[in-house]
């Protein structure tokens, strides 16, 4: 697709009334298609209305224009539901730039909830998505789920029940994840081989793992970097891990409260991080073998800083963690390094009062019964700069501001 310049964007976000006509749906027999002959139709700064109500799906529905508002009458009134969905995929696959999606609730998608892929200045806002049987494994994936783009913004966002992530963003740039509440998923908010974003002001409560900044191996975009994590509450991520065998986040341990994985650049500070029976802070390599000669599987330039702790660490959920727990007296530390690469390599700084826990492991695919688990002062490390605020569009913000 052939990106528009900045100005056609602004354009496509703040046209005028004149320019721009409403389209009304609203739920009845034969809703499947009038919506998505909507969503076709839908010219550059259209609004396509959702009223109140609940809409029975039965496939999934796509939106490929450029500059399109989907606003419905509130995350609890206007429901799109694919409990009826007959094929896997997607409940809405957005592939245009300069979208905003907003007021809404998407329930019971068979695969992922809210897709977007390559669309540029996308706006998720005051949106809800849900699997409403409670965690399994035939859950949906992601809830909503952002990829290949530039300029995100993800606010005031609530997702449960995901098989994989919640909030997920991968392989973009430029991203904003804020105001927002992630519960009884796998994992609550996973930023992936991604770059510049703030993830803040969020909560992450009674997930498997809370939030995640991984980079993985193969993708088209790596080397995940500068990403800060603040002003979150981080607390309770107690659900057992329902993820599919084989996916990368069924390693998560039950338990976890922010886990860095491979990535670099990345400030964890200001959280309220609090019963999170494996540990609230966790820093660790990528731990499978591959075969991509550019990536580099060691966690880099971590910042640890002014978060408040509470309890953690009573029971580890990885192999040995509950030995390890009774061995250091009922609970190990509240934050976790595997030790992967050493120091000299890593550079992990740790300033918050609170107990450190190194595996001592000297590199990423040795067996954890070689582990050698021991306090550690990470409090010395050389200074590390924090990454800039990410800022968006003006118009985007604008956007979110109004009504």
């Amino acid at each position: 697709m052939n990106k528009p310049c900045l100005y056609v964007a602004v354009f496509a976000l703040s046209a005028s009334p004149l320019a721009a006509k409403t389209i009304a749906v609203a739920p009845g027999p034969n809703v499947q298609e009038v919506l998505q002959t909507a969503l076709i139709e839908a010219k550059p700064g259209d609004v396509v209305e959702l009223a109140a109500g609940r809409y029975v799906l039965t496939d999934g529905l796509s939106l490929d224009v450029n500059g399109v508002t989907v606003r419905g009458a509130g995350p609890d009134k206007s429901i799109l539901d694919f409990k009826s969905q007959k094929a896997a995929g997607e409940g809405l696959l957005v592939t245009s730039d300069d979208v905003v999606l907003r007021g809404f609730a998407v329930e019971d998608a068979r695969g992922d909830a809210i897709k977007s892929k390559g669309a540029d200045r996308i706006i998720y806002h005051d949106l809800r998505v849900e699997w409403t049987g409670g965690p399994k494994e035939t859950n949906g994936a992601y809830g909503v789920y952002p990829v290949s783009s530039t300029d995100v913004l993800i606010d005031k966002v609530v997702v449960r029940g995901a098989s994989d992530a919640g909030i997920y963003v991968g392989q973009s740039r430029n991203i904003i994840v804020r105001n927002s509440t992630a519960e009884v998923n796998v994992a609550g908010i996973e930023i992936e081989n991604s770059y510049n974003a703030d993830v803040h002001d969020n909560v992450a409560t009674k997930n498997a793992g809370g939030i995640l900044v991984f980079d993985l191996p193969n993708l088209p975009q790596m080397g995940g970097h500068s990403v800060r994590i603040y002003n979150n509450r981080v607390t309770d991520n107690s659900t057992p891990n329902f993820a599919p065998k084989g996916n990368i986040v069924a390693s998560v341990p039950t338990g976890t409260g922010v886990m860095v994985m491979a990535n670099r650049d990345v400030h964890v500070f200001g959280n309220t991080l609090a019963d999170n029976a494996t540990a609230n802070v966790m820093v660790v390599a990528y731990k499978r073998p591959f075969t991509d000669a550019t990536y580099n599987p060691l966690p880099r330039n971590v910042v640890i800083r002014d978060n408040t702790h509470g309890r953690a660490g009573w029971a580890p959920a990885f192999p040995g963690g509950d030995m390890l727990a009774k061995m250091m007296g009922g609970s190990i530390a509240p934050v976790f390094w595997d030790g992967a690469g050493g120091m000299a390599a890593t550079n992990i700084r740790v300033t918050d009062k609170v107990g450190v826990l190194t595996m001592g492991l000297p590199e990423p695919l040795t067996p954890i019964m070689e582990a050698k688990p021991a306090p550690v002062d990470l409090s010395k490390g050389t200074a590390i700069a924090e990454p800039g605020a990410v800022v968006l569009p003006a118009s985007m913000e604008a956007v979110v501001v109004s009504r």
